[in-house]
């Protein structure tokens, strides 16, 4: 029997290479846009919505396709904020932060079409507010929202984090 986790879907997808990502935040009424990503299973993982910038899009375009994918939303883009890296072998992600406003759309549990329909990774998009966001575990959560303790907080971030 071995001891090894095995290799999901995320990985076999995203695994080994660099992928270049886009995330937006966009707050509204005290509450910040999430999506819930069951990466391995029985695993939740809350995170700001995004993806991966497909060759000839720019960031803009691949955020606000990536937010319609996810929640259903229009994005309007607002301002690019920061760049972090997350490298956590297999995955290994260059991720491009940006603020965005809704402009249309209704909210709606998106989907992933990387992902056959029997493997699809978002389970949950939602408000939340702060006290809710840090009472989720830490491992749970994306590390930008590590050490928030508001919104003005995570928005005024800039450079290379």
């Amino acid at each position: 029997m071995s001891l090894e986790k095995p290799v999901t879907a995320v990985e076999n997808t995203y695994g080994n290479r660099v992928r270049v990502r886009v995330c937006g935040f966009c707050v509204m009424d005290d509450k910040i846009l999430l999506v819930n990503h069951s990466l391995y299973p029985g695993q939740d993982f809350w995170s700001p919505p995004g993806g991966g910038v497909e060759f000839g899009e720019t960031t803009s375009e691949a955020l606000k396709r990536e937010i319609r994918e996810e929640t259903g939303f229009i994005a309007t883009v607002d301002s690019f904020l920061f760049l972090k890296e997350f490298v956590n072998p297999p995955l290994h992600a260059v991720e491009l932060f940006f603020q965005f406003s809704v402009s249309g759309g209704e909210l709606i549990k998106g989907f992933d079409p990387e992902f056959a329909p029997d493997e699809q990774i978002i389970s949950h998009v939602k408000w939340m507010t702060l006290a809710e966001l840090t009472s989720i575990d830490e491992t749970a959560r994306h590390s930008v929202f590590s050490g928030i303790d508001s919104w003005d907080v995570l928005l005024a971030k800039r450079g290379l984090l």
